[in-house]
């Protein structure tokens, strides 16, 4: 049989104990300030039938999903169906329904809408559910993107009210003070401000357009956008009157007042000032710790998909792009049936907080750290004193490993340093002769003796 190299799939990757410590850091946090906010954690397979993925993030998402081939002869079925149908052809589009009814999901979004319609009657709304699941895309690995990564989502469905907004941005905060970020921004805008700027100009028809454009201002600058716009049918005259909105200063209140009179005669971008300022008002009376929040009137996200507020989060430590986003969407359900049900949500970024916080040095020490204490026996006989003090150790919920016995000293203590275990207790015949234990602590090299009872009190 031939030797194969070891290998993973493209866009996929291992995680060492060290890492799955830190990510897992991560994931602790996040989750627990979910919990804090009321949000109830829900979980959906990995894999979804087909027909609930397909058609639900257009053509590119449809092409970016991993299909799984249906198991048995499924080739066997193609040929059946071309027998049967002399018009089938064997083309991708005709052949994947019938050799394929299952995908892995490709977010957390759609199988979450699938989940509310299939359960609605034993949900309370509003619904606040999270997510920390992984999700996979057919697409091409680079740097920071990978085939399969893990999305951080919470959502809140049946409520509009704009008290969500306020806590997504609270969420935010207090999720990234935690992680110890000390300068992050929350940049904020919403879909009907945007609608209105389009409706002023009597370009309702072309927003996506006006908004792909001035949403890469901070990447190709005014020139860049201006360009763009030309390239899509604005006229100078449009491109002038869109030009003071889009480089408003000042504070978040200077901006809303400047966009009010531009707006007036705009009903939809009235309400999006109005709604943003409803939300700049709960958060007053909350209090951010660390969070900056802007109005930034740039800000797009897929524009098709929100319509409200808009929330993208970046940290101002390293460069780096957004760490965390999302925005108020209606109608979540409606594409399996259950109109009506408004909602909002947002993501954590995982994968670039983790880069963020390796970057600053912010991973707390014990954040890879498999066990608290390791005992080092000399001998079999030492071997079997230290059981019944490794069972109380781990009676107390004392993490604590008992190396095996055989091997010398060092390469016992080796091991414990490999593993960045903080504490080992040698236990030879002079120790089990007097009963006092030796505890060495791996950090300062500093030595003590101790009883059983003084170490399990001292590990408690």
């Amino acid at each position: 049989m031939a030797v194969i190299k070891p290998s993973v799939p493209k866009g996929t990757r291992d995680f060492s104990p060290l890492e799955m410590g830190r990510r897992n850091f991560i994931f602790d946090t996040i989750k627990s300030v979910f919990r804090k906010y009321g949000y109830q954690q829900i979980e959906t397979p990995s894999m979804e039938n087909l027909s609930t993925l397909t058609g639900k993030y257009g053509d590119e998402g449809d092409k970016l999903m991993f299909k799984i081939l249906n198991s048995g002869d499924f080739w066997g079925e193609a040929e059946s169906r071309k027998q049967k149908v002399e018009s089938f052809e064997f083309s991708s589009k005709a052949l994947t329904p019938v050799i394929s009814e299952k995908a892995l999901r490709y977010d957390l979004t759609v199988p979450f809408a699938r989940y509310v319609v299939q359960h609605q009657n034993e949900i309370t709304f509003p619904f606040k559910r999270f997510q920390v699941q992984p999700v996979w895309r057919a697409d091409r690995p680079q740097k920071g993107r990978y085939r399969e990564f893990f999305q951080c989502d919470a959502d809140v469905v049946g409520s509009d009210s704009l008290l969500n907004e306020a806590e997504f941005v609270m969420i935010y905060d207090e999720a990234l003070s935690r992680l110890g970020l000390k300068d992050f921004t929350v940049k904020v805008n919403n879909r009907k401000i945007l609608s209105g700027i389009a409706e002023i100009i009597d370009k309702a028809d072309n927003i996506v357009d006006l908004t792909v454009a001035i949403d890469k201002l901070d990447k190709i600058g005014l020139d860049g956008v201006t360009k763009e716009l030309l390239e899509r049918g604005f006229t100078q005259a449009d491109i002038d009157r869109i030009k003071p909105i889009i480089l408003l200063d000042g504070s978040n209140e200077e901006k809303l007042r400047q966009l009010r009179e531009v707006l007036a005669a705009s009903a939809i971008g009235l309400k999006g000032c109005d709604e943003i300022e409803q939300v700049f008002s709960y958060l007053k009376l909350c209090q951010l710790q660390t969070a900056t929040c802007e109005l930034d009137i740039t800000l797009a996200r897929g524009l098709n998909y929100y319509t409200g507020a808009i929330f993208e989060v970046k940290t101002n430590e390293v460069q780096m792009g957004s760490i965390g986003g999302g925005g108020r969407y209606d109608d979540l359900t409606g594409m399996f049936g259950l109109k009506g049900l408004t909602g909002a949500g947002i993501s954590f970024g995982a994968d670039r907080i983790y880069d963020v916080m390796e970057e600053l040095g912010l991973f707390p020490e014990d954040a890879g750290q498999a066990s608290q204490v390791l005992i080092c026996c000399f001998d079999k006989d030492g071997e079997l004193y230290a059981l019944p003090l490794l069972q109380r150790l781990r009676a107390e919920n004392i993490s604590a490993e008992l190396y095996p016995a055989g091997a010398k000293i060092k390469k016992q203590l080796d091991y414990a340093n490999s593993k960045h275990i903080p504490h080992v207790i040698l236990i030879g015949s002079d120790e089990m002769q007097s009963g006092l234990l030796t505890v060495k602590d791996m950090l300062t090299g500093t030595q003590h003796k101790l009883s059983a009872g003084e170490i399990v009190a001292k590990f408690s």
